[in-house]
């Protein structure tokens, strides 16, 4: 509401009210927070990323749409959250039933680079303000 307080629909989320709100509440709820979401150029290596810099990661990716138990033939787009605890990444997808290990930083740009191959995958960095303005986020080439 903050973003558009004039609007009659918010325009930042579905028209549904399903959620699915789009990367400007993202980015304006982690900047309220002190961070900051970085979009990922897909034409970098994945290998340029200093993962010791980056909080964790947000991904919107393709899904498809259900209504319970019935698959529709729809596709929308999803957020993904990926999260490092003890040495080991997460995907914190909200439609798995927990989170799901993706192992350490090998499989964490391997599962960044299958995502990245299905085409209409955005990835974006979530660090700290000053890792965002040193531009620590990306390893020298």
């Amino acid at each position: 509401k903050r973003l558009a307080p004039d609007a009659r629909l918010n325009p930042h989320r579905s028209l549904l009210g399903t959620g699915n709100y789009d990367v400007n509440v993202i980015m304006a709820a982690l900047q309220s927070l002190g961070l900051a979401a970085i979009w990922w150029d897909k034409r970098r290596a994945l290998e340029r990323l200093a993962l010791g810099q980056i909080l964790g990661f947000i991904l919107n990716v393709p899904s498809n749409v259900s209504l319970g138990f019935l698959a529709l033939p729809l596709r929308r787009q999803h957020w993904i959250a990926v999260r490092q605890h003890r040495g080991t990444y997460y995907n914190l997808d909200s439609k798995l039933p927990a989170p799901v290990p993706i192992g350490g930083e090998g499989e964490l740009r391997t599962f960044l680079r299958d995502f990245l191959a299905q085409g209409l995958c955005e990835v974006f960095l979530v660090v700290p303000r000053s890792v965002e303005e040193s531009g620590a986020w990306l390893s020298p080439e």
